[in-house]
């Protein structure tokens, strides 16, 4: 929350039900978008919601649909495959930090085709050619393969589709 932004209206009064108030919580949070469990866990601790409510209430979420790890996990990584370019690396840091369990990240991440995640990477560095016409081969090489091994590709994928792509764009110019 910024400081300019008036403080939230969650409900809370002192005679206040928690499990009314939190339900609130979480069908506004699950309005705006997708989350996982542990956004929503802290979400509800911020707002001082007390553990033992918040907890019976994300199971009950849980045991409907409207809260599921895997789903979010899916949802996440080809919005950001789609949006970003990332690589599995970085997907899997990025779902860490969102709370994802390692488990179904792995379960997620292993559905990642890796040829699609190269073609991916082929298209990322194709238009980031477009504004390097004039740079030397070498530098253009370092900040290409920078720029791949930011979105979480290893070494070897990142060199090797920046090495074919010059070359047939070094071939193209001739």
């Amino acid at each position: 929350m910024r400081n300019d932004e008036p403080p939230e209206d969650d409900g809370w009064t002192e005679e206040a039900d928690p499990e009314s108030v939190a339900r609130k919580i979480l069908l506004d949070q699950l309005s705006i978008k997708a989350r996982s469990r542990r956004e929503l866990e802290d979400r509800l601790a911020r707002r001082n919601v007390p553990e033992d409510v918040a907890g019976r209430l994300l199971d009950r979420f849980e045991e409907v649909g409207l809260v599921d790890d895997e789903a979010f996990a899916r949802a996440w990584v080809e919005g950001r495959q789609r949006s970003r370019g990332l690589a599995r690396t970085a997907l899997a840091v990025e779902l860490r930090r969102k709370g994802v369990a390692d488990e179904t990240a792995k379960t997620v991440l292993a559905e990642v085709d890796p040829g699609d995640e190269e073609e991916t990477a082929r298209v990322l560095v194709r238009k980031k050619l477009r504004s390097m016409r004039g740079l030397e081969e070498q530098v253009a090489v370092r900040r290409l393969v920078g720029m791949l091994a930011r979105k979480g590709y290893s070494s070897g994928v990142a060199y090797a589709v920046v090495r074919a792509e010059l070359g047939a764009e070094w071939a193209s110019d001739d």
